[in-house]
């Protein structure tokens, strides 16, 4: 399961990672972000170790998602060291999720 991400624990998970952070910004009632959810799962556990795969829910964290300027969901960040390295809009399939990684 991916990592849940909140404004309370976002500076110790995610700016503060020595690993890169894959983050999903989603909403239950979001149809596209449900067919994410078992791509980040697998990715979660392929990656484990390598990649900090997190989740933040748009509803419950609006001001992580204002932060971020999220318009859309799902909507994917990868963060290196602290700053954002590559985002994409809604759905991605794996192979282009691990593509942003690479």
């Amino acid at each position: 399961m991916a990592l849940n991400i909140t404004k309370q624990n976002f500076e110790s998970e995610v700016t503060n990672s020595d690993k890169p952070v894959l983050i999903d910004f989603w909403a239950a009632w979001c149809g596209p972000c449900r067919m994410m959810g078992p791509v980040i799962d697998e990715l979660n556990t392929e990656l484990a170790g390598k990649v900090k795969v997190c989740k933040v829910n748009v509803d419950e964290e609006v001001e992580l998602a204002q932060a971020f300027k999220v318009m859309s969901i799902p909507t994917l960040i990868v963060i290196e060291n602290g700053k954002v390295k590559k985002s994409a809009l809604g759905f991605q399939s794996k192979q282009k999720v691990l593509e942003m990684l690479a």
